[in-house]
């Protein structure tokens, strides 16, 4: 019987469904939408290829711009994005092993007819790097690889940190994972880490980082519900929400849950009544998987899995106040894009505001669902300040009973607080263990309120 692994694709190959990708993503499309469409046995590679190439965008778009004399058809320009992202990384292949599979690409892309014209371009990189590097690395776009309204949101909003920020969105996010202590102990999952050659380092109660990534089916413990993927920022949600312990059945609600790995953490850490609501019928289809996959609820707790928009409890309330409330509103996702580096190039700079105003609909209509003396937790994975806050602040100056308890804030990617407060500091120093566990976290913003 032979057990050895299958050959890899070529590289051509890899090459003519990243273009794909990446063409898709300048048409306005997620990657969540269009990598699933990609054959299993290219879908490591492409990604790997379609991240690389989104990472480096506003070089690789300025670049191609810069070379071709003429506009050329989308996939042929997503194609040498990608080639020529390679090209300035210059660590995975050879550069004539670039070139020449991406040439060898084009006949995928049905546009065989452009292969001296992507030589050509490429070619010319590898003569003139350092001018045309330098020219296209002279506006924001291309020095940042983000959007220049991005940028210049960013250097508004975290004077201080922006570069820091924008920096650690085009490194590669490591694998982190939290332990359900329903199922198992980090103990038991750091041993079968090691079983399987995989080290990891502690983060906050339940969490690991990785070293390296590897997929989630290769994970110990996975099909028997011991761990879930989730960084460390998402991690700091339900020991927010719940304090020092709710009384056993009190009636929480997370307002938008899907894909259900924060009401995962609230059912893995107390037996509550959980309301887990989401608007998106194919989201709320993933919350039943997850709770499914790690055997939630457990005894003692109890969970409504609702489809239904949050801002509209006339639909879906049943009249009883709720003793504690996660409201993950919708945002621009902004402190996530490492994950996600289609989403800079999906956003556009009204969506922020819109997205805000979203925000502040949300929290108005949920706050008069919150018991007196019960807690609601507000919380984004954005870095802008207009979905964090600034929300906040607008909805204290008009709910009178409203107060606000220490949490951290606006968290720049790295998991340090954007301002630092000693309780800020105190609260992310007390979950987390050692700065390099940190740097496994992504940015996010938290505002725990209480209702007098």
């Amino acid at each position: 019987m032979n057990l050895s692994s299958p050959p890899a694709p070529p590289l051509s190959e890899l090459l003519a469904a990243a273009a794909r990708g990446v063409a898709g993503v300048r048409a306005g499309r997620s990657l969540a939408e269009l990598l699933p469409a990609v054959p299993a046995p290219l879908r490591p590679g492409t990604q790997a290829l379609v991240f690389e190439a989104l990472r480096l965008g506003g070089t690789a778009h300025a670049l191609v711009r810069a070379l071709a004399e003429r506009t050329p058809p989308p996939r042929v320009a997503a194609l040498l994005e990608v080639a020529l992202a390679l090209l300035v990384q210059g660590e995975a292949y050879a550069e004539h092993t670039v070139v020449d599979q991406a040439v060898q690409a084009l006949p995928r892309l049905r546009a065989p007819a452009l292969r001296g014209f992507v030589n050509a371009c490429l070619r010319r990189f590898l003569r003139e790097r350092e001018a045309l590097l330098a020219q296209v690395r002279a506006t924001p776009e291309g020095r940042w690889n983000h959007p220049a309204w991005w940028v210049q949101r960013l250097q508004a909003d975290h004077p201080l940190r922006w570069a820091e920020v924008l920096e650690a969105d085009n490194a590669a996010a490591p694998l982190v994972l939290r332990v359900n202590r329903r199922r198992a102990t980090r103990a038991d999952v750091l041993a079968r880490l090691v079983l399987q050659g995989l080290s990891a380092e502690p983060i906050g109660a339940d969490g690991l980082v990785l070293q390296r990534a590897v997929p989630v089916q290769q994970l110990p413990g996975w099909e028997e519900g011991w761990v879930s993927v989730q960084d460390g920022a998402a991690q700091l949600a339900a020991p927010l929400l719940l304090g020092q312990g709710l009384r056993p059945g009190a009636r929480v609600l997370d307002a938008c849950a899907a894909p259900g790995g924060k009401s995962a953490h609230l059912l893995e850490l107390a037996d509550v009544d959980l309301w887990a609501l989401d608007a998106d019928a194919q989201r709320v289809q993933r919350l039943h998987e997850t709770l499914a996959r790690l055997r939630l609820p457990a005894p003692g707790g109890a969970v409504q899995v609702r489809c239904a928009d949050a801002g509209d409890p006339a639909t879906w309330w049943d009249g009883r106040p709720f003793d504690a409330i996660l409201l993950d509103a919708p945002c621009t996702a902004s402190g996530i894009v490492r994950r996600h580096p289609d989403v800079r190039w999906l956003r556009r700079a009204g969506d922020v505001e819109r997205l805000a105003a979203q925000q502040r609909r949300l929290l108005r209509a949920l706050w008069p669902l919150l018991a007196p003396g019960g807690r609601l937790l507000y919380a984004t994975c954005s870095v802008f300040r207009a979905e964090g806050e600034e929300v906040v602040r607008h909805f204290l100056r008009e709910q009178r009973d409203a107060r606000r308890l220490p949490a951290p804030g606006h968290l720049l990617p790295g998991g340090r607080p954007a301002d630092a407060t000693p309780a800020a500091d105190a609260l992310l120093a007390a979950w987390a263990m050692g700065e390099n566990a940190r740097r496994g976290m992504d940015g996010f913003f938290y505002a725990l309120l209480v209702r007098d």
